[in-house]
């Protein structure tokens, strides 16, 4: 039996740089790359949520992955989230990210909009993971309403190449459920920054997540303290990431953690650019006062 296991370690949901026209800012993208790879990353997920992947055209989603393969060069492993509202269009982008030999591919549920039943879902997932010869996370979120996702799963786990799901939720007694199927053969990643600790003590062999864009650092050393057996250390840094979680979170709105997250990269000399429309930045004074609440956070530590 081939180990699912094939994903571990820390990686980082990367935002997508866009510049003032909202095409991608390629040399911002490779600095990105450059950025989290020297501070201790495993690997980016491109393109999902933190990456704004669902309202940005194919081209230039087809482009970010491009640019990070070229910048990575092998160092750290890549998946690409390629879920779409049209399926067609997670189809072609699924294709796209084989030729480019990426590490993996995922996918959010097919259009949350329209409730699909089980049986339309599984059938997506396969015929997505038909698309493509590599690795296929399932991509559990808090705003899947289908219900059942052990029973999910434990369907689309017998699918050749879907070895596992990224993780968004809060129970970490499904997690534990999910990690049985299969007779443990599954590969579970934890999607919820502030529970990155909770996540690899129930069994989930490693995390993606939105602030490692920031702090990679800190989630950086709570992984390496809980695999040296150091859970004071770990429970430590993940105090670090729960309270930047607490502090970023009065400052969401609209485009969920993006904003403040692109204002605080930009602050920090990435040019990432703004949110993809309708999405608006913030007001200088409130932009003024996310930075200067995350700056006092930061000199605490």
């Amino acid at each position: 039996m081939k180990d699912n296991k094939v994903f571990n370690g820390v990686m980082t949901a990367l935002v997508t740089p866009l510049d003032k026209n909202g095409k991608l800012n390629v040399s911002c993208a490779a600095d990105l790359v450059e950025y989290q790879l020297a501070a201790g990353i495993d690997g980016f997920y491109l393109c999902g949520g933190t990456g704004e992947g669902v309202v940005l055209t194919p081209e230039i989603r087809m482009q970010m992955v491009e640019t990070v393969v070229r910048v990575n060069r092998g160092r750290g492993k890549i998946i690409v989230q390629t879920g779409a509202i049209r399926a067609a269009e997670a189809f072609l982008l699924t294709e796209h990210a084989q030729k480019c030999r990426v590490d993996g591919i995922s996918s959010i549920p097919p259009s949350l909009y329209y409730q699909y039943p089980e049986s339309d879902t599984i059938e997506y997932y396969r015929e997505l993971a038909g698309r493509t010869d590599l690795p296929v996370l399932i991509y559990r979120t808090p705003a899947y309403s289908t219900g059942g996702m052990v029973t999910l799963m434990e369907k689309l786990i017998k699918t050749e190449n879907i070895v596992g799901l990224k993780y968004t939720g809060a129970s970490y007694y499904e997690m534990w459920k999910l990690l049985q199927l299969n007779d443990g053969n599954i590969n579970v990643i934890n999607g919820a920054d502030e529970t990155l600790l909770c996540g690899l003590v129930t069994g989930a062999q490693g995390g993606i997540g939105a602030l490692y864009n920031i702090i990679p650092e800190e989630f950086v050393a709570l992984y390496k303290a809980f695999a040296a057996g150091d859970i004071v250390k770990a429970k430590a840094h993940q105090h670090r990431i729960a309270s930047t979680v607490a502090t970023l979170g009065k400052f969401i709105r609209g485009a969920g953690i993006i904003l403040p997250l692109k204002a605080i990269l930009q602050d920090m000399g990435f040019a990432v650019g703004s949110p993809v429309s309708p999405a608006q930045d913030y007001p200088a004074e409130v932009r003024e006062e996310l930075i200067s609440a995350f700056r006092q956070l930061r000199s605490q530590w």
